[in-house]
């Protein structure tokens, strides 16, 4: 039995090329904005090329705090109103960020089975669609916290509850390791259906979306007999894709590491003044607050942009790799028609 997710390596691979050689700084610029919203590298560890600490490290003591020296103030009303205020914007930009993301799903889609890049045109063709697919992620998502928040209420609720009413109740030995034993499986198969779940509708049933004009469920019906019917060359999928994303994660998580400290030097020259002022005077402001959230969306945003431009030919070779697939499993949902290596060479 020929297995198409070992034969679409190579295709996928010359598709890429293709598509984005020889070098067309317009077309790149584009892509670059649609992957930008797709999350650019989000879901890999190559944005969080740091990890921190509390705890001081080994051989050191925390050095006592010198006679005399100003004790810092906790925030009052207003800071709290202001770090209240930043917390509203960044949730909404999120659910923003999330709902283009869920248009350009299928800019992008189309974008690689045309080999036209309209990112405008595109974006108002499939507006309604994208909004579709954002609702039914959210659901999701809110279904899976559902489901472990639930779990771990019933496991632990009278230790929140006792958080709630400023009392801490530990939770015997006993408990926490009942709560492991069911909450680590428990996460552990739920994050393997959510992902499933949501890999395969925006690898596999936005293109039907697109090509047979179907919402998210009328999508998935129509996928569904397919990927029973041909379950083998869909698990066969899922571990080439796996192996796939390691090596292509590891690549792009070593170059956006190099990247986030190069990248991280002009705000670290603004912030570390600011950081020190404000262990010197003693008091956190309501301006040094809203400079320092400033400087750290703003770097993130050029990360998120640098990460965007790394990730194009990895979030291309993997679409396409997932197109191919598609197609062989059945002609009828087959959006690369013509532009396929096999057809055209």
């Amino acid at each position: 039995m020929t297995l198409y997710a070992l034969d679409a390596i190579d295709d996928a691979a010359t598709a890429t090329r293709e598509l984005l050689w020889p070098f067309d700084l317009g077309r790149w610029l584009r892509l670059v904005v649609v992957v930008f919203f797709l999350g650019g590298a989000a879901g890999n560890s190559g944005l969080a090329p740091f990890q921190f600490s509390g705890s001081a490290p080994s051989g050191f003591e925390s050095a006592p705090t010198p006679s005399g020296s100003p004790e810092m103030a906790l925030p009052g009303g207003t800071e709290l109103a202001v770090i209240g205020a930043i917390v509203g914007v960044i949730a909404l930009l999120v659910l923003g960020f999330l709902l283009v993301g869920s248009v350009m799903e299928f800019v992008f889609v189309e974008s690689l089975s045309t080999d036209e890049i309209h990112v405008r045109r595109y974006f108002r063709r499939h507006a309604g669609k994208g909004l579709r697919l954002f609702a039914f992620r959210f659901v999701l998502g809110l279904g899976t916290l559902a489901v472990l928040g639930g779990a771990t209420l019933v496991l632990f609720g009278d230790v929140f509850a006792g958080l709630l009413s400023g009392e801490f109740v530990a939770p015997s030995a006993s408990r926490l390791v009942v709560g492991a034993l069911v909450l680590v499986p428990l996460g552990l198969a739920v994050g393997i259906v959510v992902a499933l779940a949501n890999g395969f509708t925006t690898e596999f049933v936005v293109p039907i979306m697109i090509r047979e004009d179907r919402g998210v469920l009328a999508g998935w019906r129509r996928f569904w007999t397919t990927l029973v019917g041909q379950w083998k060359q869909y698990g066969t999928y899922v571990l080439v894709a796996f192996g796939l994303h390691i090596v292509t994660e590891i690549a792009g998580s070593i170059v956006i590491g190099i990247a986030a400290v190069a990248l991280a030097i002009p705000f670290l020259i603004v912030a570390v003044p600011v950081v020190f002022g404000i262990v010197g005077g003693g008091t956190i402001t309501a301006g040094a607050i809203v400079l320092l959230a400033a400087l750290l969306a703003l770097y993130l945003l050029v990360l998120f942009v640098a990460a965007a431009v790394i990730y194009v030919p990895i979030k291309v070779f993997h679409r396409q790799f997932a197109l191919l697939v598609l197609g062989d499993t059945n002609a009828d949902f087959d959006v690369l028609g013509d532009r396929r290596p096999s057809l055209s060479a």
